[in-house]
């Protein structure tokens, strides 16, 4: 029987889309034992800019962030997004600074790491990837989709194949700018599950795209 998980996004790409992550702990403690509650798959909660943050605008230890949301949430699992060789900062760091981060990330509290390079050059990510299968967490490795001539469904499904054998134990594609339509992701995901094995889970920013309509309708009418 096939199962379709969900992923609670709200702490983390939410609130970075939609009030540039400046929510502080404080303003989401009261509710996270609820969303645990919920029977959620994750709970995408860390990662992202989300450290960034707590360091310049919000006067947070992220570190202490994280130990504090695993501490109130106990049935469901974390997941946090890591832009490979650049970890949660804005340029590339040396092997030994990424796989201590992994390391320590899946310490303080972390299950599942989303893992992406956002041209889906998979030398990026092979560090990270290696060091949260060592360190007992979950490798989601990712594929970034995009429009292009080159882009097609048979480059996505190369894509694919070299995640899992790299060892990933789900796969993720990753539509950052809400351009995928229905029928194009019954078709990718669908492409995918006949290619490889690991789970297949699929990500969007849908919203972005209902902005945009809303727009559209609000310059016409």
């Amino acid at each position: 029987m096939k199962k379709i998980c969900f992923t609670e996004t709200v702490l983390r790409d939410a609130q970075q889309s939609l009030i540039a992550t400046r929510m502080s702990y404080q303003d989401f403690e009261g509710i996270l034992e609820k969303i645990d509650e919920a029977g959620y798959y994750s709970i995408e909660c860390w990662g992202g800019a989300t450290f960034d943050s707590c360091l310049r605008y919000l006067g947070e230890d992220p570190w202490e962030r994280l130990r504090k949301i695993k501490s109130k949430v106990k049935n469901t699992k974390l997941q946090m997004l890591l832009r490979g060789q650049n970890l949660l900062g804005y340029r590339h760091y040396p092997d030994d600074v990424v796989r201590m981060f992994v390391r320590k990330s899946i310490e303080n509290g972390m299950d599942i790491i989303r893992i992406f390079d956002a041209l889906n050059d998979l030398r990026n990510i092979e560090v990270a990837v290696d060091e949260t299968i060592k360190a007992g967490g979950h490798a989601q490795g990712t594929i970034v989709y995009t429009i292009s001539p080159i882009h097609n469904l048979e480059m996505y499904v190369k894509i694919g194949k070299e995640l899992e054998s790299m060892g990933v134990h789900s796969i993720c594609i990753k539509d950052m700018a809400g351009i995928m339509s229905p029928k194009e992701a019954y078709e990718l995901v669908k492409a995918l599950k006949e290619n490889v094995k690991v789970p297949v889970f699929l990500w969007q920013h849908a919203f972005h795209r209902l902005w945009v309509k809303k727009k559209i309708l609000q310059t016409f009418f």
